[in-house]
């Protein structure tokens, strides 16, 4: 969906499918930073090996959570959304993406029917 939000917007995304090429250390923390999300707002419960890895449990450190994420790369959320201004994690409201590019000309209208982006803003 913010990939539809991003080609309304008459920008064509680059995307990084970091399950074929996981981020190192550096870019995931960079990333958490720049969304302004901690690890575990950032870690992807179903279809991974969080309850397995015990992540569920809230004196799981947040170091924890990110060794996690690199040896387990869906274990991270996505998307994350980089634009020249910001970053978000577009999960679960790929609307969020509308805080980081140009304001939309026409409102975005999404799969459910609901119009985003009017006036250029949320």
């Amino acid at each position: 969906m913010a990939c539809d939000i991003f080609r309304h917007a008459g920008i064509e995304p680059t995307v990084i499918e970091y399950l074929k090429t996981p981020p190192d250390r550096e870019t995931l923390l960079r990333l958490l930073a720049e969304a302004g999300v901690t690890p575990r707002q950032a870690v992807r419960e179903k279809g991974t090996p969080f309850e397995e890895l015990g992540l569920g449990d809230p004196s799981v450190s947040d170091e924890a959570i990110i060794e996690a994420m690199l040896r387990h790369p869906n274990l991270i959320q996505r998307p994350f959304v980089v634009t020249e201004r910001g970053t978000r994690l577009c999960r679960p409201s790929s609307e969020v993406v509308l805080q980081i590019i140009p304001p939309l000309a026409t409102p975005f209208t999404k799969e459910d029917g609901e119009i985003v982006g009017a006036g250029g803003s949320l």
